[in-house]
């Protein structure tokens, strides 16, 4: 079965989207490129980060249609993530609530990819 290993996003300036993210993982990328950035995670995805401006970059697309998650073990957790981004300077775009899947709430990183804290559906 062919399973997805890979979150790739399309960043205008990689090199400040890479002080943001090693911020928010807390680690430092595997691979740092002046156009691409590549992070390993514990569960084997990469995350990665491709510069719009790359010579070989080509795409129709715009906007941002998707998040990316971060599920927590709970709504303490949720909460302490928020007031944790929110105090290191990162825009929050929904405040916590509570939605049917539980609690949650959304950031957005500097290219106004949203990422969500939640908790994992009941």
């Amino acid at each position: 079965m062919l399973s997805p290993n890979l979150i790739l996003l399309y960043v205008e300036d990689p090199e400040k989207s890479a002080a943001f993210y090693t911020r928010l993982f807390g680690r430092e990328p595997v691979a740092a490129y002046p156009s691409y950035v590549a992070y390993a995670l514990e569960n084997g995805l990469t995350f990665s980060l491709w510069s719009t401006g790359a010579a070989n970059f080509v795409s129709s697309g715009y906007g941002h249609r998707m998040e990316i998650a971060f599920m927590v073990t709970d709504d303490v957790e949720v909460d302490r993530l928020h007031t944790a981004w929110r105090a290191a300077g990162v825009e929050i775009e929904q405040e916590p609530m509570t939605a049917v899947f539980g609690r949650t709430f959304v950031a957005l990183d500097p290219d106004g990819h949203r990422l969500r804290v939640c908790t994992p559906d009941e």
